[in-house]
């Protein structure tokens, strides 16, 4: 771990910030200290080109080779840590979202080395917080909304089918009638001439059948909605917050122990 005694000589060296490996992450920026205890615990590495860019790590486990620092995390780790203004301090929001992304625990707010003063940390033991630990988790909350799915309409058109009834006709149809001279007709057969040329015409007459069309309404037909429920499942991750015991054996601490 850095200490306080060549903070300043790591601060002015010119040094580098190093992974385990020796590979050069970027040279050293500027040292952070906490506000409490005066122990360095943030530096920037910087990083870019021509190191325009500052990336934050954290000192808890970083040590001292030479006028280099050792952290014990990859180049692309740090220059993937959340953008930070290097402007001399660290706000608990921005310390925290730094403790987050490197998967460590909370602590106080830092400073340049011979600048300023920060606020007090969050979840440490210090005079101005309590002896216990907030841990934290994300619970998963799910609703319902309303969306447009489609549209129905109604459209009517007009098609042709054959219909086919059976209707009864009737017709007239020619019959020759024979009846015997009679002593009762036979005035009425011999009251002409002898030999003579007649005709005589009957008119014959048929049903046909005659075809009538009319529009009538049958029914009415209209759109209607109805609710029919159904159940649908949500699979997504969510975080939580675990917390470490050291010197203790606590099973119930939501975590796990560490000696």
């Amino acid at each position: 771990m850095i200490s306080t005694e060549n903070l300043t000589g790591l601060a002015e060296s010119g040094g580098d910030v190093l992974t385990s490996n020796g590979d050069k992450i970027g040279s050293i920026g500027q040292i952070y200290v906490d506000d409490e205890t005066g122990q360095p615990n943030w530096v920037t590495a910087k990083t870019g080109l021509f190191g325009t860019s500052e990336s934050f790590v954290p000192l808890d486990d970083a040590s001292a080779r030479g006028n280099d620092i050792v952290v014990p995390y990859s180049k692309d780790k740090v220059k993937d840590a959340p953008r930070v203004d290097p402007d001399g301090h660290l706000s608990e929001e921005e310390q925290d979202e730094l403790y987050r992304y490197y998967e460590l625990a909370a602590g106080g707010s830092g400073y340049v080395e011979g600048t300023g003063t920060g606020a007090a940390g969050r979840d440490t033991s210090g005079p101005s917080t309590d002896d216990a630990m907030t841990r934290s988790e994300e619970q998963l909350r799910v609703g319902t909304e309303q969306r447009e799915t489609g549209r129905a309409r109604l459209r009517k058109y007009i098609v042709t089918e054959n219909v086919t009834k059976t209707v009864p006709v009737s017709r007239e149809e020619v019959r020759i009638e024979r009846e015997p001279i009679t002593e009762a007709n036979r005035g009425d057969a011999l009251g002409g001439p002898d030999l003579t040329e007649d005709e005589h015409q009957v008119t014959l007459h048929e049903e046909r059948p005659v075809v009538e069309k009319e529009t009538v309404p049958v029914e009415r037909v209209r759109l209607g909605t109805e609710t029919v429920s159904g159940e649908e499942t949500v699979n997504e991750e969510v975080r939580k917050e675990k917390i470490e015991t050291e010197g203790v054996d606590d099973a119930d601490s939501g975590g796990r122990n560490r000696p």
